[in-house]
């Protein structure tokens, strides 16, 4: 209370006299406390750097890619420095499609249009004259690009098959029997008098359909060389490109199939042998799995004698002619004379007779 009460002289002079401040305090509180005014940027400084400053090490990169190494290509190929003249070049591919599709009705009416001279073929001034037409000004190189992109035979002409294949969605646009008489020995005809395809270049567009369309071509390069298989060459064999049955199988399956199950599992197995059951049949359970009969139990050789007990038990009536007819048939389908229920079964549904089998 006396100290309070009593005014000191140092007091009155810390009072009156102006406070000295760090410099470095009073910059650190402008930069981390809030001012009127004024916006709190607390890393304002450490963005003043020029616009083409790089933080780290710069890495050169390599110029080839992942692509140029599966397909084996020479280094005269390499696209690791043409990514954007590739995407460049797709976009005008899916552009000219839309475009066929949208205004003409046929493939054969979309190449007359492209054909200006009627002579079964499209040059270079003829595409540029369409290109101009659909208000499609390119560059000169990224003209000759899509040009060589359809010219896989380097004549320096685009054929009708290399027309519906790379500037056409074909598989929308089938072909029709009237279209096909045409393009193959009619009155559309290239240099040498023939159609402007074969016979065997018109395909079902699926198997079994009657609906036809042009079969499908693939640039060299887009091919897999040095023997080494891609997933998009196993897409491609499902469609009837390539068959995966000319890439060997490289790396380890999923489903060891390769490996016989083990009699007892333990719980770290976690391989698939491939005697797993799908979603769909955990979620939905065969009237076998029920009552405690896998696939393997129908899939197991039986002797004559236990199969008559087993499907006379099932209440199957056959005559004994049909069971020994059915018999020797499925017998025939494996190579050591070994019979299955399964077999057995379906060899039976293929005769459908319903006679009764004496016990």
């Amino acid at each position: 209370m006396t100290a309070k009460s009593l005014h000191w002289l140092t007091e009155m002079q810390l009072k009156q006299s102006a406070r000295i401040v760090s410099k470095k305090i009073d910059d650190f509180k402008e930069k981390t406390h809030p001012q009127v005014g004024k916006v709190l940027d607390p890393i304002a400084d450490t963005r003043k750097v020029p616009p083409d400053h790089t933080f780290g090490a710069l890495l050169h990169p390599d110029e080839y890619g992942v692509g140029d190494l599966i397909y084996n290509k020479t280094p005269t190929k390499f696209s690791r420095e043409n990514d954007r003249e590739k995407g460049t070049l797709t976009i005008l591919r899916q552009h000219l499609k839309k475009i066929n599709f949208q205004n003409f009705k046929s493939l054969l009416e979309a190449f007359r249009h492209y054909d200006k001279n009627g002579d079964g073929k499209i040059d270079q001034e003829e595409l540029r004259d369409v290109l101009s037409q659909f208000n499609l000004k390119l560059d000169p190189k990224i003209m000759d690009d899509l040009f060589d992109y359809c010219d896989l035979e380097g004549v320096g002409a685009i054929n009708f098959l290399q027309f519906a294949n790379f500037l056409n969605w074909k598989d929308k646009m089938p072909i029709g029997e009237r279209e096909e008489k045409i393009i193959t020995k009619g009155n559309a005809t290239n240099d040498d008098g023939c159609g402007l395809v074969a016979h065997e270049d018109i395909v079902p567009l699926e198997i079994g359909s009657s609906v036809k369309t042009l079969r499908t071509i693939t640039r060299k390069e887009d091919k897999s060389n040095g023997h080494y298989s891609k997933s998009s060459s196993l897409i491609n064999a499902v469609v009837g490109n390539y068959s995966p049955e000319d890439f060997p199988t490289l790396g380890v399956p999923t489903i060891r199939t390769d490996l016989a199950a083990p009699r007892f599992r333990r719980i770290s197995d976690t391989i698939n042998y491939g005697d797993e059951a799908t979603a769909t049949a955990l979620l939905n359970p065969s009237i076998f799995a029920q009552r405690q009969v896998y696939e393997k139990d129908m899939f197991l050789g039986r002797s004559k004698e236990e199969m008559k007990q087993i499907f006379c038990k099932a209440g199957v009536d056959m005559t004994r002619g049909t069971f020994e007819e059915v018999w020797r048939r499925a017998a025939m389908k494996h190579l050591t004379g070994e019979v299955s229920v399964e077999t057995f079964r379906e060899i039976l549904d293929e005769t459908q007779i319903s006679e009764t089998l004496t016990c």
